[in-house]
């Protein structure tokens, strides 16, 4: 698809899409029709309900109308929601369309922030999953989206097509079956991503390169399985050579039985998602191809399965991190700690700037905080705004959580150093696993982001979050 700018006198070959709002018409100003629609506004045939989307005919050029409620209401919720009812009607119908932009900024966003959202949005809400179905969704008739507007700006729409084009490659990822999307799976997606661009470099350590560097608590998660675990490294070079790196490490257990503790069967299926970190640090490096920033980043993916067996890890059992620390294990569902107890160490050798985990760590979160915001943790306070920042910049937003010692001793254990799950049943336990998380992350500047309520949502799938918040926070440290 292909985006181009043109002024209202270039907009004449297409559709035409006006955005019209209860209480503001302007924008049907000039139309030859401008009469006959007010008048079927007034008679609510045609509606301004915000995504409300009502194909005119009656016009020399063919005309899509675009409801966008109140004016004073318009925000950016509105606009997404505008924008993702649009690409879905459109997309199987017409070929080349119009939209009028400058009636969609919404208050306290400039002309360039609606550029890269709306471009962002349209293109999202064009992925479809059917990889694994026998028909396969209908191609997309949309070729070319001309924005209409006085204010062009290519960078703000380039930045939007890279975040939609990782976004829906976590979407994809996260929405693969687990007997296809394995641990090694991953891994190859990461090697050939590295095979297209020259700025890439991967290894992959396997599970023998992982027992050698002592790494008892990744493996204490991958022994039930049949499928070899993977630690992959994907590093991109775009700063200098000697430029402290940015480290993303994405939780990537492709499928959480729960071990011994096994979870319900009722909804099991949805544990395919339970990569969600790793398909959204892939998603995330994928963007940094297409964007080159003048920065480096290393990605580590702590990929796995967590299954039951005869060799699968107990309860009570006692393991050994890569760090020293002794883990007891309490539960076997409190997995993806364990990998990223390992991979958080693993990232000190880079001497990162920073370093922040992706997880589907915790249904507590969702408990808390829903499947808006993701929850956002954080051993610097710095390192944290400019997460939240990020996230309100890109509209792809978090919330801060504590990381208070009084929760220390929740985590502690009569029999090692350190027990996966909280001594007080059901009593914060995000706050917990971050808690047990930030022992790994002493040497560094480090941010941990739960995004079990963010990353899927139940048949709708997989989301494509955080890509636009770990987009944005990582070229505002280019910026710098």
């Amino acid at each position: 698809m292909n985006f181009i700018f043109a002024t209202p006198e270039q907009a004449t070959t297409g559709t035409l899409v006006v955005p019209v709002f209860k209480d503001d018409l302007s924008a049907l100003s000039g139309l030859s029709s401008e009469v006959q629609i007010k008048a079927l506004i007034e008679q609510e045939q045609i509606s301004t309900k915000a995504g409300v989307v009502t194909p005119f005919f009656n016009t020399e050029q063919s005309l899509v109308l675009v409801g966008a409620g109140k004016r004073e209401k318009f925000s950016e919720n509105e606009l997404l929601k505008l924008v993702q009812s649009l690409a879905v009607a459109l997309k199987e119908s017409q070929t080349q369309v119009s939209l009028l932009v400058d009636v969609l900024v919404p208050a306290k966003r400039d002309i360039d922030w609606t550029l890269t959202q709306i471009t962002q949005q349209w293109l999202s809400s064009l992925y479809s999953y059917d990889i694994t179905k026998s028909e396969k969704a209908p191609a997309t008739k949309t070729e070319l989206l001309a924005f209409v507007t006085t204010n062009a700006n290519d960078a703000a729409v380039t930045l939007g097509q890279a975040i939609a084009n990782g976004m829906n490659v976590t979407k994809e990822l996260g929405d693969l079956p687990s007997n296809i999307c394995t641990p090694t799976y991953l891994a190859e997606f990461a090697a050939k991503l590295a095979e297209q661009h020259n700025e890439f470099e991967i290894e992959v350590l396997e599970e023998s390169d992982m027992e050698a560097l002592g790494m008892g608590s990744f493996l204490s998660v991958s022994k039930g399985s049949d499928e070899a675990a993977k630690l992959i490294v994907l590093q991109y070079q775009g700063g200098k050579a000697n430029e402290a790196p940015h480290v993303l490490v994405g939780k990537g257990l492709t499928f959480d039985s729960g071990g011994i503790s096994l979870k319900p069967g009722a909804g099991m299926e949805e544990m395919k998602y339970d990569m969600g970190g790793a398909a959204a640090v892939l998603g995330t490096m994928h963007t940094l191809s297409e964007l080159k920033p003048a920065l480096n980043v290393v990605a580590i993916i702590a990929a796995a399965e967590n299954m039951p067996s005869a060799r699968a890890s107990k309860p009570g059992d006692v393991v050994t991190s890569m760090s020293g620390k002794t883990i007891e294990i309490i539960n076997t569902d409190a997995e993806g700690r364990l990998v990223l107890a390992d991979a958080l160490t693993y990232a000190e050798r880079f001497n990162p700037a920073s370093v922040v985990d992706i997880a589907t760590l915790t249904g507590a979160v969702i408990v808390g905080l829903g499947v808006h915001p993701t929850a956002v943790y954080a051993n610097d306070d710095s390192l944290s705004n400019e997460l939240l920042a990020a996230g309100n910049e890109s509209w792809d937003r978090g919330w801060p959580m504590p990381l208070w010692d009084d929760y220390a001793a929740e985590i502690t254990s009569p029999f090692a150093d350190l027990r996966n799950t909280g001594s007080i049943a059901r009593a914060g336990g995000s706050i917990t696993a971050a808690m047990f998380l930030k022992a790994f992350a002493e040497k560094y500047t480090w941010a941990h982001l739960d995004i079990a309520g963010t990353a899927w949502q139940g048949s709708k799938g997989s989301t494509g979050r955080p890509v636009p918040m770990l987009t944005q926070y990582l070229l505002a440290k280019q910026a710098k």
